[in-house]
């Protein structure tokens, strides 16, 4: 039995006791009144000693479980700030990613700004030499309409002249034509006269026949006289119209009317006068009028050219992703050294995309880059993705031809840029024992991002390409200056335009020997 059992018996029993001798003496119940409540009070004691046990055993228990809570909690503490360090961990990580993406995109935008400042300048400057050519042209236009006007007035002027002219040629003719008339009945009189007197001329031998002779040759004479004189009159009026005529050739109306007339000092026989009419004039002014006019707009005669080595050119009209040209097979073997030589005109403001030769390994094995997003003035040499050079080109954007060449070797990694013959940039340590591999696709005007494909127009090459050659050697010098004036080509060339086997889009191709007939 436990101890609060034993005690409740015992206080049971006492007061079965204290009962009866309460009930035998006062005395006793006094005292086991003072019993009862030493008693009430003890066990009010003990049950708080007991309720202070059971308090202090339950808070051991409790400490307990609170420091085995407090282990989970540290633990789980732990393991949460292991997994905090590693968050910022990788918070640090994406925060620095971050930052060089942030200062890649603003270098971009710096450059996007300062291309725009640019392209606005240089709107700007197109703006105002438009607006003088414009300006020029109307002026131009101004006097050549002032121009027109006076030769409309002379052509007017000649015709009337011409008219009178030849009113007063066949007034000539008519008259002409009648002393010729005259002339001929006279002699036929003299004719006939001489044979009615012949006998009686022959029977008077004191009397000479020559007397009437050299009476009809006087009156033969004297009408010659009056034919010579009209003739000559008739003569001065065709050496004037002839003069007329030349006149209006000096102006700008270039006539083949005097391959066709005779020239002033050849003399028509008196028989067959020619008398132009008004309307004949006015038919041969007409002509001399269309003939001029053909001649001053067909072409002048091709000039022999001076570099007669490009053998023909590509033409790429816009910046679509449809026009490009191809190659039907990249290089043969392994590139360690190369040379790409070619002219070049283009009239935008950016040169664009060149070149690209792509692997199924890499989409920028080779490729002469430009963008009108990036620096216009600059292109990028690109040699094994990410490794590349930026390129001087500003000089290349004025519309005219310029001989370009990119030289690379991956010796000691060098590498030359020639822009008319003149060496504008070169470096070094640039993909150093590098190899260019062989089976890619070799595409002009376009970036591949695919094999073949994957084109943006924005790095679209939009101008003309002539006597592009790709060499497996670097070249020297003095071959870069023979390509550029005209010399032909050096030796050991890879591939040339003859080599494109397809044109896409609008991509024409030109056949011309000499630089100066590409057009």
């Amino acid at each position: 039995m436990s101890w609060p059992g034993k005690r409740e018996a015992t206080t049971s029993c006492r007061r079965d006791q204290s009962h009866r001798s309460a009930t035998e003496d006062p005395e006793r119940r006094r005292r086991h009144r003072r019993f009862r409540r030493f008693q009430e009070v003890t066990r009010l004691r003990l049950q708080g000693i007991a309720g202070n046990y059971n308090i202090s055993y339950n808070i051991d228990t409790r400490f307990r479980h609170l420091a085995d809570q407090y282990d989970t909690i540290a633990s789980a503490l732990n393991a949460s700030h292991a997994a905090l360090r590693e968050d910022l961990g990788s918070l640090k990580i994406w925060m620095k990613k971050l930052q060089k993406r942030t200062k890649k995109l603003a270098s971009k935008l710096l450059l996007l700004a300062e291309s725009l400042s640019e392209s606005r300048k240089q709107s700007s400057g197109e703006r105002l030499q438009q607006s003088a050519l414009l300006s020029n042209l109307t002026l131009q236009t101004a006097g050549h309409v002032v121009d027109l006007t006076a030769l409309h007035a002379s052509r007017n002027t000649l015709q009337k002249e011409l008219e009178s002219l030849g009113e007063a040629s066949r007034r000539q003719g008519t008259k002409l034509e009648a002393l010729e008339q005259r002339l001929k009945n006279t002699l036929h009189r003299e004719v006939l006269a001489s044979g009615h007197h012949e006998l009686a001329a022959s029977q008077q031998l004191n009397q000479t026949p020559q007397h009437k002779l050299l009476e009809a040759g006087e009156s033969q004479g004297h009408s010659m006289k009056k034919l010579h004189a009209k003739h000559k009159q008739r003569k001065k009026l065709e050496e004037k119209r002839q003069h007329l005529l030349a006149q209006a050739a000096k102006r700008g109306l270039q006539s083949s009317l005097f391959h066709s007339n005779k020239t002033p000092g050849q003399e028509r026989p008196p028989e067959t006068p020619t008398v132009p009419e008004p309307q004949a004039a006015r038919q041969q002014l007409r002509r001399v009028a269309q003939i001029s006019q053909e001649q001053l707009q067909s072409p002048s005669p091709e000039k022999p050219g001076t570099i007669c080595n490009v053998d023909s050119m590509l033409l790429f009209p816009n910046a679509s992703t449809e026009n490009f040209a191809t190659f039907g097979q990249g290089f043969q073997t392994g590139v360690h050294e190369l040379s790409v030589c070619s002219w070049v005109s283009t009239h935008t403001r950016s040169l664009g995309t060149i070149l690209s030769y792509a692997t199924e390994e890499n989409d920028n094995k080779l490729v002469l880059h430009g963008r009108n997003t990036a620096a216009p003035a600059s292109i990028h040499f690109v040699i094994g993705d990410p490794a590349f050079r930026e390129l001087p080109v500003g000089q290349l954007l004025d519309g005219r031809w310029h001989h370009m060449c990119i030289i690379w070797s991956s010796i000691q990694g060098k590498y030359w840029f020639y822009v008319d013959r003149r060496l504008v940039s070169t470096g070094s340590k640039f993909q150093e024992g590098y190899e260019i591999p062989l089976g890619g696709s070799l595409v002009l005007g376009q970036e591949q991002d695919v094999v073949g494909g994957g084109f943006d127009p924005s790095e679209a090459f939009v101008g003309r390409l002539a006597g592009l050659a790709i060499w497996n050697r670097t070249l020297l010098p003095g071959e870069v200056s023979s390509i550029a004036i005209g010399k032909g080509l050096p030796r050991g060339t890879i591939l040339r335009l003859a080599d494109v086997s397809s044109l896409n889009g609008s991509v024409q191709k030109v056949n011309c020997t000499c630089l100066e007939h590409c057009l």
